[in-house]
């Protein structure tokens, strides 16, 4: 077993209907808010006009059109200048996990006088970060209960994972049912993404029984319901499994005690989708099986067999 300090700040809250708890989460964090979405998915879900009633009371500011592989220019470059002409004090996530990861990068760039990439490429250590509150409505990446975020850079063909302990959610609100209408290839992925993050953290040396039955109870439970919410999109239960899944696989809780992951096929995954701009989960599909074939050998069977059992 090996040495470890764990420690994650996020508060969740979990559940049906959930979103009517958020002028409670944000009113002791502060009264401007950078409001940050995707290509307007939350508006075809209402989700966006629900968001501007409960919050009517406070000063809202919007950074909408954040792509998916979120793009250092423009949206980490216009969601900085937005806060520091703003003062914002909150940052609020509303979309999938891409949307979170840009926020966070929005987060420390906020409370930098210099270029963002300065930050995101870790020739700068950030010195403090905008407090950041999301409700998903994508489940895949786990960005949600953990501290960092990928952000590419399309004139360099730059994609990197920033991570840092300031970038932790404060809190997350996940309700299962703003998932039910994902289409299928992006439900497919994102279970793809959340098995594969679970994956990176198996296929270690050395390992424990306890990190090795987190990681094989979320490979397990994704197995089982991804098809079941492939089959039938409003199923709630299906849909509640899969997002409680994704949300452990990157917190470090299937780590605890085990060798480190280098995060080998999320690293070719960044390079491939860096570019090509491809979906992330499709891209460790692709990689997946390919990089378990190529590390296949004597030193790593045992680990294999007992993937496969």
């Amino acid at each position: 077993m090996e040495n470890f300090e764990y420690h994650t700040p996020t508060r969740l809250i979990f559940g049906k209907g959930i979103i009517d708890r958020l002028p409670e989460v944000m009113r002791p964090i502060g009264n401007k808010v950078l409001l940050a979405y995707g290509g307007g998915s939350i508006k075809r879900l209402g989700l966006y006009d629900k968001v501007k009633e409960l919050l009517k009371n406070f000063e809202i500011h919007e950074l909408g059109g954040i792509e998916p592989n979120p793009k250092y220019n423009p949206s980490v470059l216009d969601g900085q200048r937005i806060c520091k002409e703003k003062q914002i004090d909150v940052i609020l996530s509303v979309g999938g996990g891409s949307v979170l990861d840009c926020c966070k990068a929005i987060a420390a760039a906020a409370r930098y006088d210099g270029d963002p990439w300065d930050l995101i490429s870790y020739k700068v250590k950030a010195e403090d970060a905008l407090p950041i509150v999301d409700v998903m409505t994508l489940a895949a990446t786990g960005s949600e209960y953990d501290c960092g975020g990928v952000i590419s850079r399309t004139e360099t063909n730059d994609k990197i994972g920033y991570v840092d302990p300031l970038l932790y959610p404060v809190c997350s609100l996940l309700d299962p049912a703003y998932t039910e209408t994902v289409n299928a290839k992006h439900t497919a992925a994102g279970v793809a993404d959340a098995i594969n993050h679970a994956m990176e953290q198996f296929f270690v040396n050395p390992s424990n029984s306890v990190a090795d039955g987190f990681c094989e109870t979320l490979i397990k439970t994704l197995m089982k319901f991804g098809p079941v919410a492939l089959d039938h999109p409003d199923d709630y239960e299906a849909r509640a499994e899969i997002m409680l899944a994704c949300t452990f696989g990157c917190n470090g809780l299937l780590n605890l005690g085990a060798g480190m992951s280098g995060w080998p096929m999320h690293g070719i995954e960044h390079a491939l989708s860096a570019y090509y701009d491809i979906t992330h989960g499709e891209g460790l599909a692709i990689i997946t099986p390919r990089w378990m074939r190529h590390i296949l050998n004597d030193r790593t069977l045992e680990r294999f067999v007992k993937f496969g059992v």
